[in-house]
């Protein structure tokens, strides 16, 4: 037989309650999944609190952040572009100035997408989103993006600081 021998029935098997002890000398649960190498308590991994606790549950906490500023920053970026015709067909006289921020917007959204492994591209969002509303000057529309995306950010911003700490 290629896996653990079955007993005959005449030995008692350990119901989901019972612990016993593996290999390694660490007490297990019987029915507990065993996909993972044993810890010590005050073992602290990557990832990990000091009390052997993960703070997120996270496998990589810094990527899923940056991830996320990433893809704000991205969709950001689409948004932006794919708003100068309907903005032009439907809110009337949008100005080469306006089409022109929003194009420089939308420029520096993806070049900051790929720049979130940086600390201070997050700040650079920040001013971001402080230009886009300052836009709004341009045309009234670009005001109310720059609220919508400003709220977004804000809430990336708080996601990066309960996750990170």
């Amino acid at each position: 037989m290629t896996g653990p021998q079955q007993g005959t029935g005449a030995e008692p098997q350990p119901t989901g309650a019972e612990r016993t002890v593996g290999e390694t000398g660490a007490e297990r649960s019987v029915g507990a999944e065993q996909a993972g190498p044993e810890r010590a308590v005050g073992d602290t991994s990557e990832g990990q609190a000091p009390g052997g606790e993960r703070r997120s549950g996270l496998r990589n906490p810094d990527k899923a952040v940056r991830g996320l500023g990433a893809g704000t920053m991205a969709l950001e970026a689409l948004v932006l572009l794919l708003a100068i015709q309907p903005i032009r067909v439907v809110g009337g006289d949008l100005s080469g100035a306006a089409v022109g921020a929003i194009v420089a917007l939308a420029v520096a959204c993806v070049v900051l997408a790929g720049m979130m492994r940086r600390p201070w591209a997050w700040h650079a969002g920040t001013v971001l989103q402080g230009l886009l509303l300052l836009s709004g000057l341009l045309h009234w529309s670009l005001f109310a993006l720059g609220v919508m995306f400003a709220l977004v950010w804000a809430y990336a911003l708080h996601v990066r600081r309960v996750i990170l700490g």
